[in-house]
């Protein structure tokens, strides 16, 4: 029998804000597994201990902020209206049904007013990291780094054109003195003293976020965006280093030096390292043998040669002689070593001008052909073949999920797709937060009781 709507409930109910929450809800796995006390010790020192208004509790801020990181809630308005109206962040923050919620703009201010570097979200990260170490669920044997793309909060249509110095490879000081050596084993003389410059390159610049990169890279959209470098450890794929620049920082440039941060931060020792193709060069493979770490790198695509061109594996580098054997039975000696680290092989060309290969070899005007092999080269050859045993391969496959699967989840649950902020330091900071919430998830779910299988 259809009846009519009862009048609305007016009686009281005696609950406890406990009795609302569930209890296999997300927030009391974290609440349980999570020690938030070390954020008051850390934030202490920008807080004046005897003098004006008392502040929001950084604890509760930040605690707050991670729950927007965990659930998905991009925008810090939205926050505060969900924290008012969902009983389970109340429990979370300890707020009573009848405590007045902090405004949005409390949550701006402090974050330009008093956390104004990347500083403390920087520690924040990195003692949840520890939690996770002290846990068991990291050993930092077995590292997998790659990088995302963010959308900057820019508008691509708007920028201005200008020449702009490419990033500083963190392995230069020791390039040159390769170079140096490898001159003087080879009787040249030294380089006229020089200092190195990065590459200047004309490249786009947003007007409305000026850190932000123009990005143009195959297989991605073209924009201004920043990168994501996340190093994730082979266990659990907790996120042990979270590092953002602009999009048009190339992946290798800043990968040693975030390497050296978690061993020195963290005390890893670190026996493996899965990257994938873009990690592939000569510096971080020298790298990663001077530190004693096994990497297993993707396999990269060489530059293609123009149509009909003779590719450059058609060379078989002769170690003996110091020189590449050609497909006609030629040794291209040994020239120079340029700036860049490079050796030059160059053929003969009273040799070449009869070669019935000639035209398919080289384009040259004087018939010689050119080949050039990195000081490093070695070490890049050794890293390769890595990949091709048994365990790198082992090690390579890992790489989909753990550091793959961490970005995945970031940008489908966490609201990693877009920069939420402008300025690098701002989007340094989402992302170490991000970061850290996904840490703080994982350790959670990881150590929270397991519920018993049903009965049959």
């Amino acid at each position: 029998m259809l009846k009519r709507p009862a009048p609305a409930q007016t009686a009281l109910e005696m609950v406890t804000l406990d009795q609302l929450v569930p209890k296999d809800h997300l927030l009391r796995k974290i609440d349980g597994a999570i020690d938030f006390s070390f954020i008051h010790d850390l934030t202490a020192p920008l807080y004046c201990a005897d003098n004006g208004r008392p502040p929001l509790d950084p604890t509760l801020m930040f605690k707050a902020l991670f729950i927007g990181y965990l659930f998905g809630v991009r925008s810090e308005r939205q926050l505060v209206r969900e924290i008012e109206v969902n009983v389970a962040y109340r429990w979370f923050l300890r707020l009573k049904l009848t405590d007045k919620i902090f405004d949005a703009s409390t949550l701006s201010q402090n974050r330009r007013r008093r956390y104004q570097d990347e500083t403390i979200a920087q520690g924040i990260f990195d003692r949840i990291v520890e939690q996770a170490i002290r846990a068991g669920l990291v050993d930092g044997t077995v590292l997998y780094t790659d990088s995302t793309h963010l959308k900057a909060n820019a508008n691509k249509a708007k920028f201005d054109l200008a020449v702009v110095a490419k990033s500083r490879a963190d392995y230069w000081d020791d390039l040159d003195a390769a170079i140096e050596e490898d001159r003087a084993a080879h009787g040249k003389k030294p380089l006229k003293t020089k200092e190195r410059q990065p590459v200047e390159k004309e490249t786009k610049v947003s007007r409305t976020d000026p850190d932000s990169g123009y990005m143009v890279r195959d297989g991605k959209p073209k924009g201004f965006f920043y990168l994501d470098h996340r190093t994730v450890d082979g266990r659990h794929a907790i996120i042990t280093d979270s590092f953002t620049t602009p999009a048009n920082v190339h992946d290798s440039i800043v990968y040693l030096g975030r390497l050296d941060r978690q061993v020195e931060r963290f005390g890893f020792q670190v026996g493996a390292v899965g990257l994938d193709a873009g990690y592939a060069t000569p510096g971080i493979a020298r790298g990663l043998e001077q530190r004693e770490v096994r990497g297993v790198t993707g396999y990269r695509n060489p530059t293609p040669p123009k149509p009909g061109m003779m590719r450059k594996s058609a060379f078989v580098f002769e170690p003996d002689a110091d020189g590449y054997r050609c497909p006609q039975g030629q040794l291209l000696a040994y020239a120079t070593t340029d700036r860049t680290g490079y050796r030059h092989y160059r053929s003969d060309p009273t040799i070449c001008r009869d070669c019935p290969l000639l035209a398919s070899c080289t384009t040259s005007a004087n018939a010689s052909r050119l080949i050039t092999r990195h000081v490093w080269q070695d070490a890049r050859e050794r890293n390769d073949a890595n990949r091709k045993t048994p365990w790198g391969k082992a090690i390579y496959r890992r790489r989909k999920e753990t550091v793959e699967r961490s970005f995945a989840d970031a940008k489908q649950l966490h609201g990693h797709r877009y920069a939420r902020f402008r300025s690098l330091t701002r989007v340094r900071v989402q992302c170490l937060l991000a970061a850290a919430a996904q840490n703080i998830k994982k350790i959670a779910l990881c150590l929270s009781p397991k519920p018993k299988p049903a009965l049959a």
